[in-house]
C-alpha cells in the first residue's frame, strides 16, 4: 500500500512543479492568459489522446509497467519544456507539454486502477488518502515553487530537476505495487465486452459527469489561482505560488480524513456536500477584495474540491472484472475537463479578467450536483481475485 501512496505523491509533484510556475513560464515566452490557455491547451490534448488508450494498456501490460511507461514519458517531456523554456521557444515548449499530458494521462490511469485494487483488498474507503498523497505531493511541489521562485531559481533548471527525479522513482517504486498476472477484462463467463462497451453504460457516463464538474473546478485551481491571485490582487509571483499551495493543503486535508465520512453517509450525500462547498469557495475567492479573504475562498474551494475525483474513481470501479475499462472511460471525462477546461478559462480571461472567468466553472459544478446519485455504492459479487491479497508485510 505504501508504494500506491508513494506514486501517487510523486504524480502529484511533478505536476505542481509546472502548475505552481505557470506565470514564470507566461513571462519567459512573453505569453497573455488567452496564448498560455492556449499553450496548456496542448498538453490537453496530450493527456485526451492518451486516456482512452491506458485502460487497455494497463489491462494488457500491468500497471506498475504503465506507470513506469508514462513516468518515463513525463520525465523525458519535462527536459523538453525546460529546453523550450531556455531557448524562449513555444512550439518546443508545446511539444514538450504535449508529452507530458500523455505521460501523465498513462501514470494517472494506471495509479487508479492500482489503488481501487488496494481498496477492495481492504474493504474500506481508501482512494481519497491515495488523492490525498497527489495532493500533497502537489502541496510540496507548490512550496518548493515558491521558494525557488522566490530565490530567482530559473523554471527551466527547476524542471530539469524534477525530470530526473520522476524518472528514477516512477521506475523504482512500481516494482512494489501488489503482484498481479495483468487486469483481465473479462472472467469468461457470458459475452466478451468490445472495447468501447464502457462508453455505452449510462450509470458510467453519469459518473463521468460527476468527476467532470469536480475534475473541472480542481483543474482551474490548478492552472489559474497562482495567476489570478497576481493579476486580480497584485500579489507577487511567490505569494501566487503560496495560494496555490493554500488551495492544496485544505485539498489534501480533507481527502485524508474524508474516507472516514463516506463510510458513514456515503458517497452520493458527501459529494453534494463537497460540490456545493467548492462552488462556495470559488464565488468567494473571485469577489475577494484582499488576499485574507481571498486565501478563506481558497481553502473552501479545495475542502470542496477534495472528494470528487477519488470517489468517482472508485465508483468506476465497483466491479473489478470492468474497472480498467470503466476507470478510463470516466478518467477520459473528468481529465478533458481537468486539462482541456482551464486552458479555454484563458481566453475568457483575456475579456473578463482571469478571476472572473472562474466563474464559468460552477456550471459544470452545478450539473455534477446533479447526477451525483450515479455514483452511489453497488455491491458487486466478486470472483476470484485475480490480485493477491494484501498482507502485514505489504501494508
Amino acid at each position: 500500500m505504501w508504494a500506491t501512496y508513494a506514486i501517487f505523491g510523486l504524480n502529484g509533484l511533478v505536476f505542481a512543479s509546472w502548475a505552481a510556475r505557470i506565470p514564470a513560464a507566461s513571462s519567459i515566452l512573453g505569453l497573455s492568459s488567452g496564448q498560455i490557455g492556449s499553450l496548456l491547451l496542448v498538453g490537453a490534448v496530450g493527456s485526451v489522446i492518451s486516456l482512452p488508450l491506458a485502460g487497455s494498456i494497463s489491462a494488457r501490460v500491468g500497471t506498475a509497467n504503465t506507470v513506469r511507461l508514462g513516468g518515463a514519458a513525463a520525465a523525458m517531456a519535462a527536459g523538453a519544456v525546460a529546453s523550450g523554456l531556455w531557448l524562449e521557444s513555444v512550439p518546443l515548449t508545446g511539444v514538450g507539454l504535449f508529452l507530458f499530458g500523455s505521460g501523465v494521462a498513462l501514470w494517472d490511469v494506471a495509479q487508479n486502477i492500482e489503488g481501487a485494487d488496494v481498496e477492495r483488498q481492504l474493504r474500506r474507503t481508501i482512494m481519497p488518502r491515495f488523492h490525498a498523497a497527489f495532493s500533497g505531493g502537489a502541496f510540496v511541489g507548490a512550496m518548493v515553487g515558491a521558494v525557488l521562485s522566490a530565490l530567482e531559481v530559473s523554471l527551466p533548471a527547476h524542471l530539469v530537476g524534477v525530470s530526473i527525479v520522476s524518472l528514477c522513482v516512477s521506475l523504482w517504486i512500481p516494482r512494489y505495487f501488489l503482484p498481479e498476472a495483468g487486469h483481465p477484462a473479462h472472467t469468461g463467463a457470458g459475452p466478451v465486452p468490445g472495447r468501447l462497451d464502457a462508453w455505452r453504460e449510462p450509470r458510467t457516463l453519469l459518473i463521468g459527469l460527476v468527476v467532470l464538474g469536480a475534475a473541472l473546478t480542481e483543474g482551474a485551481a490548478n492552472d489559474w489561482v497562482a495567476k489570478a491571485t497576481v493579476d486580480g490582487l497584485g500579489a507577487s509571483e511567490s505569494f501566487g505560488a503560496v495560494m496555490f499551495a493554500v488551495f492544496v493543503a485544505a485539498m489534501t486535508a480533507f481527502r485524508f480524513i474524508g474516507g472516514s465520512f463516506i463510510d458513514r453517509f456515503g458517497r452520493v450525500r458527501v459529494l453534494q456536500v463537497s460540490l456545493g462547498a467548492s462552488l462556495v469557495g470559488l464565488v468567494v475567492f473571485v469577489f475577494a477584495p484582499n488576499l485574507p479573504l481571498a486565501a478563506l475562498g481558497a481553502i473552501l474551494w479545495g475542502t470542496g474540491a477534495a472528494l470528487g475525483f477519488p470517489m468517482g474513481m472508485s465508483a468506476a470501479a465497483d466491479n473489478p472484472t470492468r474497472a480498467a475499462a470503466r476507470v478510463s472511460v470516466v478518467s477520459t471525462i473528468g481529465y478533458t475537463a481537468f486539462l482541456a477546461g482551464p486552458p479555454l478559462l484563458g481566453y475568457l480571461g483575456d475579456a473578463v479578467g482571469i478571476r472572473n472567468a472562474l466563474l464559468a466553472v460552477g456550471v459544470a459544478v452545478l450539473a455534477s450536483f446533479l447526477v451525483a446519485p450515479a455514483a452511489r455504492e453497488r455491491e458487486v459479487p466478486a470472483p476470484a481475485d485475480h490480485r493477491a491479497p494484501l498482507d502485514k508485510d505489504r501494508t
